[in-house]
């Protein structure tokens, strides 16, 4: 069984510091692209992901996780 990304937690995160996508986006320099891809549970490279935890002061398991296909909540798909 193939493996996909989750990234529900980041987006829960961001709920709790009262933050949206456009915040993150602009406050960690990335692109309306990876923001896409966040969305999608698309692949992202680790420089982006780090960017991202260096904004919300947090380690990078608390906004992804790695889940089996079929096993995605909340609307992410699994491709």
């Amino acid at each position: 069984m193939a493996t996909a990304m989750s990234y529900n937690k980041l987006w829960k995160l961001l709920i709790d510091k009262g933050m949206n996508k456009k915040d993150l986006k602009n406050a960690a320099g990335i692109s309306t692209t990876a923001i896409a891809k966040l969305g999608k549970g698309d692949n992202l490279n680790t420089d982006t992901l780090l960017k991202i935890c260096d904004v919300l002061n947090c380690d990078i398991s608390e906004i992804c996780e790695a889940v089996r296909n079929g096993e995605l909540k909340g609307g992410e798909q699994n491709g």
